[in-house]
């Protein structure tokens, strides 16, 4: 497979180059043809005014066809970081975990959504220069940030986010992506493309002790803050996979909104007035997709129990936990099915084979005081959730009078979501009383305490079983619970 060599500013390619390093070999199959010619006067890349970086081209060969967006366009570079094990391994990771017990459709991957966050990066960049906006004209600025965006979730575990909840000693997946991006095959492929990788890494895990170029520290909201194209793709993605009527969002008239604010702080970036609906759009759509999604209680339930068998493994020190960050769903399941991990562990993860969740034996509310506020703070306690559990199965079988494992009762706690609005709003012409750049809040009137208000009464902490305690439970699960509920403080 040949592919294109990206041009200078300002020229166009009309030749193709074999690369360096063909790594790509791997998805070569999923890949268009490009062993066509190429017609006259079309290219591959930009054919930018001089001063201005060249950028992929929306065009024929080196493509991948997206069931969102038609054909995604690659350039070298992309081929290359496509084809490291490290990315292929994403086609074997989930984006929805276990969602797609409840949606069979849900099953689309970290691989394609990589991709997908890639192409709107690409889009935006473009949106702002098309707006005359005053982002960096070094063709290396933009092209780091674009390889950040395609590396975005390389570092991440199987089945979504439950592995990261269990906290210490699992490390979060952007630091797991800078190790992959800066030690892995991915650091040779960016060199070799004229990349810095500790700086694309930067943008991926932003470092603590040092401030970004004042390049990336703009752009990389693109990437993570209240309008990135992370959450322009994987919502609506996820809602098509799950055929469900939430997570649409108008991509096209938010981007075209793109702004680069001049603000006392420096230059941030914002969206203009005709921004707001699309991106109060954007914000509901979360919200809607966490309410019906994310937080379904056969999703949440299976989540749980993930997290309990890795738990038990880790405990036994039958699992490291510097061997989950290599693993896809598959390789995860079968690790943990191993004659050598604990019995709980092996009956967990036999039970998430062969599709029978945990079922709901209590399910509590923020208006349930206290004992909500215990059961919440457990997010944080990972091993004081574990002796929760493990008392819970306790009462139960001394109240039922029948066997109950200590794996076999778990308390699922969604973690609480960060609901940012901090994005300045401009008016070219402002109605009287409003300034040429405003808040968030300050022309919408909306805060973002308004959603995390909404989040607070529809975020349920549940307490759920194997079906046979639920069934011998029946109704009297709450009289069983509730007096050892009450005790948390104590265990």
């Amino acid at each position: 497979m040949t592919t294109p060599t990206p041009p200078t500013p300002g020229r166009r390619a009309g030749h193709r180059t074999q690369p360096s390093a063909p790594t790509h070999a791997r998805v070569e199959s999923i890949l268009t043809p490009d062993d066509q010619p190429i017609p006259a006067g079309v290219s591959l890349w930009d054919s930018a005014p001089a001063g201005e970086p060249a950028l992929p081209d929306p065009a024929l060969a080196s493509a991948i066809r997206d069931s969102l967006y038609d054909l995604i366009p690659l350039g070298a570079l992309e081929l290359d970081l496509i084809g490291t094990p490290e990315f292929v391994r994403l086609q074997g990771v989930k984006q929805l975990g276990f969602c797609y017990r409840v949606w069979p459709g849900a099953t689309h991957t970290r691989f394609e959504h990589s991709l997908g966050v890639y192409y709107l990066m690409l889009r935006a960049l473009r949106a702002l220069r098309a707006g005359g906006q005053p982002i960096a004209a070094d063709p290396t600025d933009l092209r780091t940030l674009l390889a950040a965006a395609l590396l975005h979730d390389v570092g991440h575990y199987p089945f979504s986010h439950a592995i990261e909840e269990l906290g210490y000693p699992i490390t979060p997946h952007e630091r797991v992506g800078r190790h992959l991006i800066e030690d892995g095959a991915i650091a040779p492929a960016l060199t070799r493309h004229g990349l810095d990788p500790a700086r694309v890494a930067d943008l991926v895990d932003p470092p603590r002790d040092r401030p970004l170029p004042p390049s990336d520290a703009l752009l990389i909201r693109l990437l993570s803050g209240p309008l990135d194209v992370d959450k322009l793709d994987y919502l609506p993605r996820d809602a098509r996979a799950c055929n469900v009527p939430y997570g649409g969002v108008d991509v096209t008239r938010l981007l075209g909104a793109l702004r680069v604010q001049q603000t006392p702080a420096g230059p941030r970036l914002g969206v203009s007035d005709k921004g707001i609906s699309p991106l109060n759009s954007l914000l509901h759509a979360r919200q809607e997709m966490f309410d019906n999604v994310y937080w379904h209680h056969t999703n949440r339930a299976m989540m749980a129990m993930l997290l309990r068998a890795v738990q038990e493994a880790l405990l036994a020190e039958t699992l490291a936990p510097a061997n989950l960050a290599g693993q896809d769903d598959a390789a995860l399941l079968a690790l943990l099915s191993r004659d050598e991990m604990p019995a709980g562990t092996r009956e967990l993860v036999g039970a998430l084979r062969m599709r029978q969740p945990y079922k709901v034996l209590l399910e509590v509310s923020w208006r349930a005081g206290r004992v909500f506020s215990q059961l919440d703070a457990l997010f944080w306690d990972q091993a004081k959730r574990r002796r929760v559990e493990t008392a819970l199965a306790a009462a139960l079988a001394d109240a039922l009078q029948t066997p109950v494992a200590p794996h076999d009762v778990l308390v699922d706690v969604p973690k609480p979501e960060k609901w940012e609005m901090e994005v300045p709003v401009s008016f070219a012409h402002p109605p009287l009383g409003m300034e040429p750049v405003m808040s968030w809040a300050d022309a919408t009137g909306l805060r973002p305490s308004d959603l995390g208000v909404y989040e607070q009464h529809q975020r349920r902490v549940r307490v759920v079983a194997r079906e046979q305690v639920r069934d011998a439970a029946g109704g009297s699960a709450e009289a069983i619970l509730r007096p050892m509920l009450e005790r948390i403080p104590a265990l």
